[in-house]
């Protein structure tokens, strides 16, 4: 199934969450449903047209121009008619300030070393709103059985929406902001409904009323609270570029995008030249948010929608941009090199994610939860 949140991108990422410790089923929710805020987004024509400038800047990337989703890592559609009308203002709007943590999705809210203020957020909110109904009175979740839920859920859901431990290609249920975001009955609506036009069926034709409420809680076990962070040091800008700035070139050859152009170096060829202290600049093209959260040791916060900073980059040392795409904002840094006449910039083929679960150097905040496993299909099927 795919219960399609409101993850803008980026991205999400090109990945939703840690799973977190395997949790025993239980006989109804855990988590308790957080309480919606009262004040809907005051939308006018003006914030609409801001929310659009905003969007084309930091979301089509993956979520498409149109909010429809897919551009990259199986972002959802942020416009499909029953999420909307699921979704509470205050559910995109905490979607966007604090992302999903271990996905594509960073956090775009100030608050959290994102570059969005509370207008710039609500900005957004409008014009996503102006794309389809308006949220609606949902019915109650009923008190479901998790352990009957569990296995409903690996008949229908895991193909595509994965366990606790791994993701599918659909939302990650187990994500910890995901669960924190979502109440009850936006999950049970999600079953019941579906997404129209989407892989998500509505199973209220498949299930009775008391299998969606057991599918439910089910679902609703994989929730837990987040532990707070605090945030890295934000890059000031000035940081050295270049790794081993005495050390050799590394020996790669790059793999091929479509058009046969050499593209992508892996994180074991990557990290194995940094670790014969080869020379090389490691770019992270995600939101500088995601870099204040993880990134890779010496790596330089150069986000996709601002790159400014690539005009200082010395075109005789090989580049690496890495996302969690993994490779579309990568990509995008990548082409903005190349269109200034850089000819060894590449991508991290497979992103920070497995560079982190493969244990590969990294700068992070302490207790930061190792991203879930993913599906293995990203491939090289496209520029960027």
């Amino acid at each position: 199934m795919r219960l399609a949140a409101a993850v803008l991108i980026a991205a999400a990422a090109c990945n939703s969450g840690s799973a977190g410790p395997e949790a025993k089923p239980t006989t109804s929710s855990p988590t308790p449903s957080p309480t919606p805020s009262p004040s809907p987004v005051a939308s006018s024509p003006a914030s609409v047209e801001r929310g659009a400038a905003l969007y084309t800047k930091l979301c089509a990337q993956c979520h498409a121009k149109d909010g429809t989703g897919g551009a990259a890592d199986h972002a959802p559609s942020l416009v499909n008619s029953t999420f909307l009308e699921s979704a509470t203002d205050d559910f995109l709007r905490r979607s966007i300030r604090v992302g999903r943590r271990g996905t594509s999705m960073g956090a775009y809210g100030k608050v959290e070393g994102g570059v969005l203020d509370d207008t710039g957020v609500d900005d957004i909110v409008a014009w996503i709103r102006e794309k389809g109904p308006a949220p609606r009175a949902l019915p109650a979740a009923g008190a479901g059985d998790a352990a009957a839920g569990e296995k409903l859920y690996v008949e229908y859901c895991q193909t595509c929406h994965g366990d606790r431990g791994k993701r599918g290609e659909a939302i990650h249920l187990a994500n910890p902001q995901f669960q924190q975001m979502a109440t009850d009955a936006f999950v049970r609506y999600a079953i019941d409904k579906g997404r129209p036009a989407t892989k998500m069926q509505g199973f209220g034709s498949v299930m009775s009323a008391r299998q969606i409420d057991d599918v439910t809680a089910y679902v609703r076990s994989f929730g837990g609270p987040e532990p707070a962070f605090k945030l890295l040091p934000a890059p000031t800008g000035t940081e050295s570029l270049v790794i081993n700035p005495k050390g050799q070139e590394p020996r790669w050859t790059p793999k091929p995008d479509q058009a046969g152009v050499p593209r992508f170096v892996s994180v074991d060829e990557v990290h194995k030249a940094l670790a014969a202290g080869q020379k090389m600049i490691i770019v992270d093209a995600r939101p500088e948010s995601e870099w204040r959260s993880v990134h890779v040791t010496g790596a330089v916060s150069i986000p996709y929608f601002d790159v400014k900073r690539i005009t200082s980059i010395p075109k005789d040392v090989w580049v690496v941009a890495y996302c969690a795409c993994p490779h579309h904002l990568s990509g995008i840094v990548v082409d903005e090199l190349r269109k200034i006449g850089h000819r060894k910039a590449v991508v991290l083929d497979e992103g920070i994610n497995v560079w982190r679960r493969k244990g590969y150097p990294v700068v992070a905040v302490e207790g930061l939860p190792m991203p879930p496993d993913e599906p293995h299909n990203h491939g090289h099927d496209h520029g960027h």
